[in-house]
């Protein structure tokens, strides 16, 4: 079919680049938006100039060459100004927003969407996507309820303006809120929506997105077939499209999918791929993300010093994120990450104790007491925190002492006791090459020191011993006292509560008062 004769070979070169892009064809893509620009500057044809600048400038932002794309996407701006077009200018303001939205400047991001949403004025489509960004800025800033009355804004915008492209990303935030949210069928029937206007499209990057989100929603629905084939058909896509961050996500989605399968092997091996994809293209969030997931595996397989290694990286990244404003609710990240921690620390204690019949139980009890008794000395949450990892993992090191010593009926001669006593410089071993974000190997080395300087391993006095090591020890005293060994039979109660006070001189006295008066409401019948 011959070219139409009314169209310039400008617009002609622009729309034919724009149909490379959505099919994935980048590289064709630039070389025909340049070939637009020229043409429009040898023929005076600003609006189409700035246009084919604005479009090159996103796609060569995609190729990662953000520099570039600023330069281009600002050239845009003053072509659109100069000949008063605020419809274009408005576009180039969009843009340019996206591009500092993605570079984690969320203020920036938000003032530049603002002047462009002033400039849009009776031009839908565009009214559509700003509302989108403005929802993406309310949902990075965790206001969910204002991120959902824009994206419901650009989608009605989007409608009027007949834009399906607009209607797909819309559909498919909405799918995204929707998801965070954890309705998990509206957020299907989102990403579905998305999906067949994507296909209607060609939008071979959309239909990526879409395909790789709702594998979460399968996921989450337990529908791990689903989940595995829309991941697989993403990867396709994303690497096709040479996306790494996003292919980061497909590899992630897998590993998930083949732990939660019972494939342990497979999963390690997407989730590691994962970590390195997000690390080699800079996408902290998709790097913290797969770290926490290997990091979940490994955990699962009883490997808890690489699962803790894991969280701790994963925890420095999302640090990180939360210092730069980045794409990302990091608040409710990093409590989703505190509460794994807190879930491998445990299962971890608990394995310590599992050969033992007498002491099954024994870590679970005492983070308990501890974490009571540090709430009535009035410490705060993240002391708590710390106390409750630390009396986890108070008797990590006792995996290294003699089953035959450690479940021994009678007494223990000295040198039985000496080697005893080594669990707590075991434990600290065994964590050497551990980082936590909680201050707790003081608390592994130092729960056994009294205040009387009789304790061990360093024959401690006083003021020298932590706070929260001495709750641990106490608490850990008592419980040893009412639970059956295989040295003998549980204390009562109260003759448990007597021993504590003939040893009161073991800890400070606020700690012995804290710890006597929570026994006595706790053992207080019903």
């Amino acid at each position: 079919m011959s070219p139409n004769p009314l169209v310039s070979p400008a617009k002609r070169a622009l729309r034919d680049a724009r149909d490379d892009e959505r099919a994935g064809r980048l590289g064709t893509a630039v070389d025909k938006y340049q070939a637009a620009i020229d043409a429009a500057i040898a023929t005076g044809d600003a609006p189409t100039q700035s246009e084919a600048l604005r479009r090159l400038s996103v796609a060569m932002h995609r190729q990662l060459e953000r520099g570039v794309a600023r330069e281009l996407c600002t050239q845009s701006f003053e072509v659109a100004d100069d000949i008063g077009d605020q419809a274009l200018a408005a576009e180039a303001l969009n843009t340019l927003g996206g591009f500092e939205l993605e570079a984690g400047q969320t203020g920036t991001a938000g003032e530049l969407f603002h002047r462009a949403l002033a400039m849009a004025r009776d031009n839908p489509a565009l009214i559509g996507r700003i509302e989108q960004n403005l929802g993406i800025i309310a949902n990075i800033r965790g206001d969910l309820g204002a991120a959902l009355l824009h994206y419901q804004n650009s989608l009605a915008a989007s409608k009027l303006a007949r834009d399906d492209s607009g209607c797909a990303i819309a559909y498919h935030n909405l799918g995204m809120i929707s998801a965070d949210q954890h309705e998990w069928e509206r957020a299907e029937h989102y990403f579905d929506s998305s999906l067949t206007l994507a296909d209607s499209l060609g939008d071979v990057r959309m239909r990526g997105l879409c395909l790789l989100n709702r594998s979460e929603v399968f996921i989450a629905r337990q529908r791990f077939e689903d989940a595995r084939l829309s991941a697989e058909d993403a990867l396709r896509l994303f690497d096709e499209l040479d996306a790494r961050a996003q292919k980061a996500d497909a590899y992630k989605f897998l590993g998930v999918v083949y732990r939660e399968t019972g494939r342990p092997v497979l999963a390690e091996a997407r989730l590691t791929s994962a970590i390195a994809l997000a690390s080699e293209c800079g996408s902290a969030l998709g790097e913290a993300e797969a770290s926490r997931e290997l990091a979940r595996l490994h955990q699962l397989m009883g490997r808890n010093q690489e699962a803790l290694r894991l969280l701790n990286a994963a925890r420095a990244l999302f640090v990180h994120l939360d210092a730069r404003g980045d794409l990302s609710d990091v608040t409710s990240k990093a409590a989703e990450l505190e509460r794994t921690y807190l879930a491998i620390v445990r299962d971890w204690g608990q394995s310590i104790e599992s050969a033992d019949s007498y002491t099954y139980g024994h870590c679970e009890r005492v983070a308990t007491y501890a974490v009571a008794v540090a709430r009535a000395l009035g410490l705060d949450a993240a002391r708590q925190t710390t106390v409750q990892v630390g009396a986890y993992l108070h008797d990590v090191g006792k995996v290294r002492i003699p089953h035959e010593i450690l479940n021994k009926p009678g007494k223990l001669t000295r040198e039985e006791r000496e080697l005893m006593e080594l669990h707590t410089i075991y434990g600290l071993e065994l964590l050497e090459g551990v980082d936590f974000p909680w201050d707790i190997k003081p608390l592994i080395r130092w729960h056994h020191e009294k205040c009387d300087g009789s304790g061990y391993p360093d024959r401690l006095r006083g003021e020298a011993i932590p706070l929260e090591a001495q709750i641990i020890g106490i608490v850990d005293v008592y419980d040893a006292l009412t639970s059956t060994r295989s040295y003998r039979a549980a204390m009562p109660v109260d003759a448990a509560v007597d021993e504590l006070r003939r040893c009161r001189a073991w800890w400070r006295d606020d700690v012995v008062e804290a710890a006597l008066e929570y026994i006595s409401v706790s053992a207080a019948p019903a």
